[in-house]
């Protein structure tokens, strides 16, 4: 790291960062103002931990934004390995550069050694995010999307990277980056990820909001809510998430709930209507049928 990265900071403060945030339409609280700032000293990745729909990737998406930096981002599945994280190389291009050394020549007069060195060169690497964000000279910010969802074996790939900020590719040696990108990790916690993983990183948890918080939130990403109908939908969703269903509302499936009614005219919803849209809100048939038992007031 030069000392001209250690001291060339984002932020001033968490005040800023909750402002500029807010911005670019995204509603923060103390506790996430406070983990990017941290992040942006520091120079450490942040791990995003929380329920699906929350708002984890949002928030990488929105520092990028507000940054004007580039988003990277690595999309993990399960079955992810290195050529698809990290690099690859380009065997279909080596393959037409041997084949074009041997061009009026013949196999045994062929130069194996000094055409290895050749076909391993920079010009045959592909580049895959991880690597990317390492390489880049323009400012980055680099998203490691659902990273519970890989095997531990990728997962062990990501930590050179995480802590180093390096990449070591055995023809050409050790990548440095040329800067510290900001890094964000997001998971839904549906496996334990490793000790050594989470050493690396701040770790910054991000629940359901409160009801006034997801009030202003549906009124800062629904264009033309009434008040009176974004805090409804905020106390209705809090009444929902307390109940024992398969699966609770997202943030995000408030919000989609929000501009439905804002589609259908509505400045504040009754009962009928809050039953008739009940499915862009909850996701299973079983949910379905106790909310509205819920709201109607015929529960048994």
């Amino acid at each position: 790291m030069t000392s001209e990265q250690a001291t060339t900071w984002r932020f001033e403060g968490p005040g800023e960062v909750a402002e500029r945030l807010a911005a670019v339409n995204y509603l923060s609280d103390h506790a996430i103002a406070s983990t990017v700032f941290l992040a942006d000293r520091l120079q450490k990745p942040i791990l995003v931990e929380g329920p699906a729909g929350t708002g984890k990737t949002q928030l990488a998406k929105s520092v990028a934004e507000l940054t004007g930096a580039r988003l990277i981002r690595l999309q993990c599945y399960e079955g992810l390995d290195e050529s698809k994280a990290l690099y690859e190389w380009n065997y279909r291009k080596q393959l037409l550069r041997i084949q074009a050394s041997q061009v009026g020549g013949d196999r045994e007069s062929t130069d194996w050694a000094a055409l290895e060195e050749d076909i391993f060169d920079e010009a045959f690497l592909l580049t895959r995010p991880l690597l990317e964000a390492i390489r880049a000279t323009d400012p980055v910010v680099l998203l490691i999307d659902e990273v519970d969802r890989v095997e531990l074996e990728t997962e062990a790939l990501m930590l050179e990277i995480l802590s180093e900020y390096q990449v070591s590719i055995p023809e050409l040696g050790t990548v440095v980056a040329n800067q510290i990108p900001m890094v964000f990790l997001t998971s839904n916690n549906t496996r334990e990820l490793s000790e050594a993983l989470k050493r690396r990183c701040l770790f910054l948890h991000v629940g359901y909001p409160d009801v006034e918080r997801e009030r202003l939130i549906v009124e800062t990403r629904v264009p033309g809510i009434s008040q009176e109908l974004a805090e409804q939908i905020a106390q209705i969703v809090r009444t929902l998430r307390s109940m024992d269903l398969k699966k609770v509302p997202s943030v995000s499936e408030t919000i989609d709930w929000a501009k439905t009614l804002v589609v259908l005219g509505k400045d504040s919803i009754n009962q009928d209507d809050a039953v008739a849209t009940l499915h862009i809100l909850l996701k299973y048939q079983s949910d379905i049928e106790r909310a509205t038992a819920e709201l109607t007031g015929t529960r048994r």
